[in-house]
């Protein structure tokens, strides 16, 4: 007497499971309206994160350059104050001793502002690049937004469109689930998220399941719809085609 209890509970959770996976293929479906709408927007995000990033350190850079070129401009006019003040204490000195540490430190100033003016001179030189840099960065910057907006956009009104169908058919999803046996739904999920297409339980057709042949006694197993059969290959669940299409029939449109 427990043989047909069994059958009859496990042909019932088949057809759960075929539920199911109809929905959810109607809910993919639903799903590829959108296209790579997602994906192009994270990019573009992506690509606008950058830029902004960007922007912000040409401009921390071309501030940190103007504070170098105004501290080198500093140094020359200081440099040029000591050698005067140098130059007239030598005048003065008392002996060779005092007016050589003066020279040298005449000599120290007027190396100075040798390195004072070629810092200028390799900013001056900078700054035109640095400015190109910045303003290529914001021109993109400006053409980025436009693109997101548009993509946006176009992703906003195929929401809009889809929002009602994929809403009822997430509630019917949310109650075919609790049809199947949770160890089922388990490998069910785990399947979906591991597989491209997120076919998870297919029809065996003309011999073969998804692409793949099935040895003659696992077909005959799959017919007798008294077990769950897995495909050894790709380990979807494979049903009857015959209990596929009829209970695909009776499923509400």
């Amino acid at each position: 007497m427990s043989t047909p209890v069994q059958e009859t509970s496990i042909g019932e959770q088949l057809k759960a499971l075929i539920r199911l996976q109809h929905i959810d293929s109607k809910i993919d479906q639903v799903t590829k309206l959108r296209g790579d709408l997602p994906d192009e927007i994270r990019d573009l995000e992506d690509e606008k994160e950058g830029l902004i990033t960007r922007i912000e350190k040409l401009k921390a850079e071309r501030g940190e350059d103007e504070a170098m070129r105004r501290r080198s401009e500093y140094d020359v006019k200081e440099a040029e104050e000591l050698i005067k003040k140098y130059e007239e204490q030598q005048l003065q000195v008392r002996n060779n001793r005092e007016y050589d540490a003066l020279t040298k430190e005449i000599e120290a100033q007027k190396q100075r502002i040798v390195d004072a003016n070629l810092r200028v001179e390799e900013l001056t030189l900078r700054a035109p690049e640095h400015d190109v840099n910045m303003e290529i960065a914001q021109q993109r910057l400006v053409v980025l937004d436009e693109i997101l907006s548009g993509k946006q956009a176009e992703l906003n009104e195929v929401l809009d469109d889809t929002k009602h169908e994929q809403a009822e058919l997430e509630s019917r999803r949310n109650d075919a689930e609790t049809s199947v046996d949770p160890r089922y739904l388990r490998a069910y999920k785990r399947l979906r998220n591991r597989l491209r297409d997120g076919r998870a339980v297919v029809p065996l057709e003309r011999g073969a399941a998804a692409g793949f042949a099935v040895p003659p006694q696992r077909q005959l197993e799959i017919r007798q719809r008294n077990r769950i059969v897995a495909c050894e290959h790709t380990g979807r669940i494979i049903v009857d085609q015959e209990l596929f299409e009829e209970t695909v029939r009776e499923i509400p449109s």
